[in-house]
Order: structure tokens, then C-alpha cells, then sequence
């Protein structure tokens, strides 16, 4: 696998290495995306609409995830240069393989995984679900699910296998099921459910999310390239958030056409409310901030759940040379 990782960062990257400084012309980057196009991409998507990332030199095309999409894989393979991540677990995998990819940015300070219930079920607090069964992806089962095993005894027993449809859910009022805040309780809520709603970063799940992850080899030999995009979607996603967001909406629903605007009127709401984007570290630092403090603190959490060892090297997987310098807070109103 790492021989794999070299040869294809060696021919993605002669892009980078062989063109044009920014000066000249634009340095061509694809960002990959963890799903469809939808607001909580909507800070990348304003850069672009917005010639946010053109003015820094940098043509950037952002290719939409999906379920048939193996993100990690198109990072390794060169397929792209840049891909974001929804969890640390994603980033210490890599890590714990050996293979240097790094996150620079989070763009959200709270993850936004969770729980949904059914009303009057007894399903009002996540350790109320301790043996429950409960509909969770492949994916879930080696990230936020090792979590709540350790904090709150959840057992594998408990797993149901979630096919990203809500009619399971639907049809029976003991199901439990996996959502992230911002979606899948709007589209049950408009099913005619009030769901119970359990955000696991209000719990304890403090890992980042909507990271961009990029190889070290392109932080060594063109880190004006990783500082620029950086800088363009901290922006974005100011704009995004606090300023008109209709920019990188029209982008969104063009790449994802079963995007509603009531949908992300809704998630944006959401991100605002739950401080999902801008809280914490951010508030002061600027979107995008990264503290070792709290990587470190959800690196024991992994060790303790008994998905790492102890003598990885979690320092290695993240650097805050690009954030933490309060880029963007002027456009916050």
C-alpha cells in the first residue's frame, strides 16, 4: 500500500511541481468531497462560485463522493489531491498504516453524527439504547460506534445494517438508526415522524469533522498551494454560513439535483444553531481551527476503545501551520 501511495503522490503531485508558480497561472487541484453535494459542503462550494480560490491562484474542481465513491482510496490513488473526511478515525487510519496524510483544516468544530428515535419509545438518552437494536452503516462499525461502546457499553449484538433508506425506520417505532443533524431527521420530520434526535458530540464525540486531509509530500514541496486553499475555504464557508449563501447553493444543486432549497435552508439553520461550523477554538482562531489538545484527546479515546495502540504516532497525523490565525473572522458580521 505505501509503495502504491508514492508512485501515484509522485504523478499527481508532477502537476504541482513541474507547472507555473500561482503568479503565472492557475495550479489545478481536486478536492473530493465525502458524499452528494449538499450544504454541509457548502463553505467549498461558495470558494468556487464566488472565484474565491481563482483569485489565489488556484483552479480547483470539487468531485462529489458517494456510495460508490471509496474516498480514502482516490486520496491514495492520486485520483485526487485533497479529500474531506467527516472523522478522525479516517485520519488515524491512515496514520496507523503508515501512510502520510494530513489533516490541515477542520471545518466543522462538531461533529455532526447521530441517533434517531422514534417519540414514546424509552429512547430519550443514548445510554436508554444500551441493547437496542440499531440500523448503522459499514463505515459506522469502525468509527463513531466504537465510541459508544466504550462510553456507553453498546454491544455489536446491537447492529443492524443501515442502507441509507428511511423506510426501515419508518415502518417500525422501535428502530433506532445513524443520521448525521443535519439531514436525515429533516426528511423523516417531512415523512410526518417528529423524531428524538441525540447529537454524540454532545456526548463526549469530540472528534473534528469536514476535514481536509491532503499527502504530506504536497505540504512539503508546495505548502503556498495547501495555504491558499485553506485560506479560500475558511472564507467560503464564512460567507456560507453568515453572508448570502445562494452563490454556492446554485453549484450545489447543479452537481446534485435532488438537493432541495428547503433542505438546506434547513441545514444550514442547523449548522448555525448547533454551532456545528463556528464554535469553540473557531470563535477565536477562526474556521477551520485545530488544537493537539483536542486531537489528543480523541486519540486516548481511540486507545481506550481499543481501535489504536498506544504508540501510534497521532502527532504525525495533523498540523495547524495552515489554521488558527483568525483568517476570515472580518467577514463575520
Amino acid at each position: 500500500m505505501r509503495r502504491l501511495f508514492f508512485a501515484a503522490a509522485a504523478l499527481a503531485l508532477g502537476t504541482f511541481a513541474a507547472g507555473p508558480s500561482l503568479a503565472q497561472q492557475p495550479t489545478r487541484l481536486t478536492f473530493g468531497t465525502d458524499w452528494l453535494a449538499q450544504a454541509e459542503h457548502g463553505g467549498f462550494y461558495q470558494a468556487l462560485a464566488m472565484g474565491l480560490y481563482r483569485q489565489r491562484g488556484l483552479d480547483v474542481t470539487i468531485r462529489m463522493g458517494g456510495p460508490q465513491q471509496n474516498v480514502a482510496q482516490n486520496l491514495v490513488s492520486g485520483v485526487v489531491n485533497a479529500q474531506m473526511f467527516s472523522d478522525g478515525f479516517s485520519v488515524f487510519n491512515y496514520t496507523n498504516q503508515g501512510i502520510p496524510m494530513v489533516a490541515v483544516a477542520a471545518l466543522f468544530q462538531k461533529n455532526p453524527q447521530v441517533l434517531i428515535a422514534h417519540p414514546g419509545q424509552g429512547n430519550d438518552s443514548l445510554e436508554a439504547m444500551r441493547g437496542k437494536p440499531i440500523l448503522i452503516s459499514a463505515a459506522a462499525r469502525t468509527s463513531y460506534w466504537s465510541f459508544l461502546r466504550a462510553k456507553f457499553g453498546f454491544s455489536d449484538s446491537q447492529i443492524r445494517p443501515y442502507t441509507f433508506s428511511m423506510a426501515p425506520f419508518l415502518a417500525d417505532k422501535s428502530v433506532i438508526q445513524q443520521g448525521f443533524l443535519t439531514s436525515e431527521p429533516f426528511a423523516i420530520q417531512e415523512a410526518g415522524v417528529t423524531p428524538v434526535v441525540h447529537l454524540l458530540a454532545d456526548a463526549g464525540y469530540d472528534t473534528y469533522s469536514c476535514m481536509i486531509v491532503l499527502p504530506q509530500s504536497l505540504i512539503q514541496q508546495q505548502p503556498q498551494v495547501v495555504q491558499a486553499f485553506v485560506e479560500a475555504t475558511i472564507e467560503g464557508w464564512y460567507h456560507y454560513i453568515y453572508r448570502d449563501p445562494t452563490p454556492g447553493n446554485t453549484l450545489i444543486k447543479r452537481d446534485n439535483p435532488e438537493m432541495s432549497d428547503a433542505k438546506i435552508a434547513n441545514s444550514i439553520a442547523l449548522m448555525r444553531q448547533y454551532g456545528i461550523v463556528d464554535s469553540g477554538d473557531s470563535l477565536r482562531a477562526g474556521i477551520g481551527a485545530m488544537t493537539e489538545a483536542r486531537w489528543k484527546s480523541f486519540f486516548e479515546t481511540t486507545v481506550q476503545a481499543g481501535v489504536y495502540p498506544a504508540t501510534m504516532p497521532w502527532q504525525t497525523a495533523f498540523t495547524t501551520a495552515f489554521v488558527n490565525k483568525g483568517h476570515g473572522l472580518s467577514i463575520k458580521p
